[in-house]
């Protein structure tokens, strides 16, 4: 069975992107699910004197070998004043200093949400431009705005919407 790793690019605990990538990773059928949690790999903000003086911390090591590992990853990444989260960024930093090619061309189904209008359309076109050159090896991408009115107990209520995102992570899944 294969086994694919998901997760949020925040560390926000009531994180509606979290959210997302539960219902978005439990339509992919036949797979083990890991969800991470960024909390549980709490880094110190990333400096070459720092890693100079201290090395890679232990936590970049554990969640970069849970990407190595899986068979897929879906990611749903949080928008911060148009970009990266900087819990994220920093987890990216670190890890790259590990594993340029970061992603392993991972089949990759990403997406982002927001309580506005472009649903972290402006952070998905960063990650679409950088995460290839990491050995991203992005499928699909879905964005769904308006959070507060297209999501509700643990799903997405708009069926235009949620037709998307299944076909989605059908075009994902095949890639498995």
């Amino acid at each position: 069975m294969k086994n694919i790793i998901a997760f949020a690019g925040t560390s926000s605990k009531q994180s509606i992107n979290k959210q997302l990538v539960t219902y978005a990773s439990s339509l992919v059928e036949n797979v083990n699910t890991t969800i991470l949690d960024l909390n549980d790999f709490e880094l110190p903000l990333y400096s070459i004197d720092l890693e100079k003086e201290q090395g890679i911390p232990e936590n970049a090591h554990k969640f970069l070998a849970y990407l190595k590992s899986s068979d897929g990853l879906v990611i749903s990444l949080a928008e911060h004043n148009g970009a990266y989260t900087t819990v994220f960024k920093n987890l990216f930093d670190w890890m790259t200093r590990i594993e340029g090619k970061l992603f392993f061309n991972k089949p990759m189904l990403l997406m982002a949400t927001s309580p506005g209008g472009r649903g972290g359309l402006t952070v998905l076109e960063i990650a679409q431009g950088r995460f290839p050159f990491h050995d991203g090896n992005i499928i699909e991408v879905f964005s769904l705005p308006f959070f507060g009115n297209n999501f509700s107990e643990g799903k997405i209520t708009n069926d235009d919407f949620d037709e998307q995102l299944k076909n989605a992570v059908q075009q994902f899944q095949k890639s498995l």
